[in-house]
Protein backbone atom coordinates (compact mmCIF):
# COMPACT_ATOMS: atom_id res chain seq x y z
CA UNK A 1 0.00 0.00 0.00
CA UNK A 2 1.36 3.45 -0.89
CA UNK A 3 2.25 6.02 1.76
CA UNK A 4 1.35 9.16 -0.20
CA UNK A 5 -2.22 10.36 0.22
CA UNK A 6 -2.90 10.89 -3.49
CA UNK A 7 -1.47 7.48 -4.33
CA UNK A 8 -3.71 5.87 -1.70
CA UNK A 9 -6.72 7.58 -3.27
CA UNK A 10 -5.68 6.43 -6.76
CA UNK A 11 -5.54 2.82 -5.54
CA UNK A 12 -9.03 3.11 -4.04
CA UNK A 13 -10.48 4.78 -7.13
CA UNK A 14 -8.84 2.26 -9.45
CA UNK A 15 -10.25 -0.65 -7.44
CA UNK A 16 -13.74 0.87 -7.52
CA UNK A 17 -13.58 1.55 -11.26
CA UNK A 18 -12.18 -1.91 -11.94
CA UNK A 19 -15.08 -3.51 -10.07
CA UNK A 20 -17.61 -1.43 -12.01
CA UNK A 21 -15.97 -2.17 -15.37
CA UNK A 22 -15.84 -5.89 -14.59
CA UNK A 23 -19.54 -5.89 -13.72
CA UNK A 24 -20.51 -4.10 -16.94
CA UNK A 25 -18.38 -6.39 -19.12
CA UNK A 26 -19.89 -9.42 -17.39
CA UNK A 27 -23.43 -8.19 -18.03
CA UNK A 28 -22.58 -7.63 -21.70
CA UNK A 29 -21.30 -11.18 -22.03
CA UNK A 30 -24.38 -12.52 -20.25
CA UNK A 31 -26.73 -10.61 -22.55
CA UNK A 32 -24.90 -11.90 -25.64
CA UNK A 33 -25.01 -15.49 -24.37
CA UNK A 34 -28.73 -15.23 -23.60
CA UNK A 35 -29.43 -13.99 -27.11
CA UNK A 36 -27.30 -16.69 -28.74
CA UNK A 37 -29.10 -19.40 -26.76
CA UNK A 38 -32.47 -17.96 -27.76
CA UNK A 39 -31.43 -17.72 -31.42
CA UNK A 40 -30.34 -21.36 -31.50
CA UNK A 41 -33.60 -22.47 -29.85
CA UNK A 42 -35.73 -20.30 -32.18
CA UNK A 43 -37.32 -18.53 -29.20
CA UNK A 44 -39.85 -15.81 -29.93
CA UNK A 45 -38.11 -13.39 -27.55
CA UNK A 46 -34.84 -13.48 -29.51
CA UNK A 47 -35.47 -10.01 -30.96
CA UNK A 48 -35.89 -8.46 -27.51
CA UNK A 49 -32.75 -10.20 -26.29
CA UNK A 50 -30.89 -8.94 -29.37
CA UNK A 51 -32.02 -5.38 -28.63
CA UNK A 52 -30.83 -5.73 -25.04
CA UNK A 53 -27.45 -7.11 -26.10
CA UNK A 54 -26.97 -4.37 -28.70
CA UNK A 55 -27.85 -1.69 -26.14
CA UNK A 56 -25.36 -3.06 -23.64
CA UNK A 57 -22.64 -3.35 -26.28
CA UNK A 58 -23.23 0.28 -27.28
CA UNK A 59 -23.06 1.44 -23.67
CA UNK A 60 -19.84 -0.49 -23.04
CA UNK A 61 -18.31 0.97 -26.20
CA UNK A 62 -19.34 4.51 -25.28
CA UNK A 63 -17.70 4.13 -21.87
CA UNK A 64 -14.52 2.79 -23.46
CA UNK A 65 -14.77 -0.68 -21.93
CA UNK A 66 -14.59 -2.28 -25.35
CA UNK A 67 -13.44 -0.73 -28.60
CA UNK A 68 -16.10 0.80 -30.84
CA UNK A 69 -15.18 -1.43 -33.78
CA UNK A 70 -15.23 -4.54 -31.59
CA UNK A 71 -18.74 -3.65 -30.42
CA UNK A 72 -19.87 -3.07 -34.01
CA UNK A 73 -18.33 -6.38 -35.09
CA UNK A 74 -20.12 -8.24 -32.30
CA UNK A 75 -23.43 -6.55 -33.14
CA UNK A 76 -23.03 -7.50 -36.80
CA UNK A 77 -22.39 -11.13 -35.90
CA UNK A 78 -25.42 -11.18 -33.61
CA UNK A 79 -27.62 -9.76 -36.39
CA UNK A 80 -26.35 -12.47 -38.75
CA UNK A 81 -27.24 -15.14 -36.21
CA UNK A 82 -30.74 -13.74 -35.85
CA UNK A 83 -31.34 -13.73 -39.60
CA UNK A 84 -29.82 -17.19 -40.02
CA UNK A 85 -32.07 -18.71 -37.36
CA UNK A 86 -35.19 -16.79 -38.34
Amino acid sequence: MPNIKSAIKRVKVNEKNNAQNTAVKSSVRTAVKKFEAAAVNHDENAKELLASAVKQLDKAASKGLIHKNAANRQKSRLMKKLSAHA
